[in-house]
């Protein structure tokens, strides 16, 4: 069967992709948060990620200073705080503050976590790719802080359905949605 398809040039539409906060910084007094949507998985042994940032970004700066960040989770409640964070530069106003989130002291970086948000992974910068628009910080995740209710009490595994998270696509926020099948289930016949 033909499909009817458009050519168009390309463009980033590998979408959904996560909507996250990532703080930064190691002093109060330059604290910042910054909105990100290209960050992912690259490696699981050792476990390692990536954000993408504009070098004219204040954050930038910092992580480039510090070589540490934490990925913030972002769940249906911090949407908002998600957005104005994307939006605000931490040059003249401390998010923080201005969004009512409460830093709160890593367990390896120096750089805080965000208390409100379900899930931080705390990052040290292994290199830096410049890429064009974007440089990608390459990170080992050191450490990962996870909110109490969010562990099964009886397999220690994270409860992904109660974390409400919120990914980004073509300039949209959406949820996301029901469970619709477990990793295998295509071989096991099982759901």
């Amino acid at each position: 069967m033909e499909v009817l398809k458009q050519n168009r040039k390309p463009a980033t539409l590998v979408y959904p992709v996560p909507a996250v906060m990532v703080s930064c910084g190691n002093k109060s007094e330059e604290y910042n948060i910054i909105t990100i949507a290209w960050t992912g998985t690259i490696n699981s042994l050792p476990p390692m990620c990536y954000i993408s940032i504009r070098p004219e970004r204040h954050s930038h700066g910092i992580i480039k200073k510090y070589m540490e960040f934490v990925i913030n989770l972002t769940s249906k409640n911090l949407t908002y705080q998600t957005d104005f964070c994307g939006y605000k530069s931490g040059r003249k106003i401390n998010k923080f503050e201005e969004m009512n989130l409460t830093p709160q002291k890593a367990n390896i970086v120096g750089c805080p976590i965000i208390a409100e948000s379900p899930v931080n992974i705390e990052c040290k910068v292994e290199r830096i790719i410049p890429l064009g628009s974007h440089n990608m910080f390459i990170a080992e995740i050191v450490n990962i802080n996870l909110n109490n209710d969010l562990i099964d009490e009886k397999t220690g595994t994270l409860k992904i359905e109660k974390l409400d998270l919120v990914a980004y696509s073509n300039g949209f926020y959406h949820e996301l949605g029901n469970i619709i099948g477990k990793s295998g289930f295509s071989v096991n016949n099982k759901i």
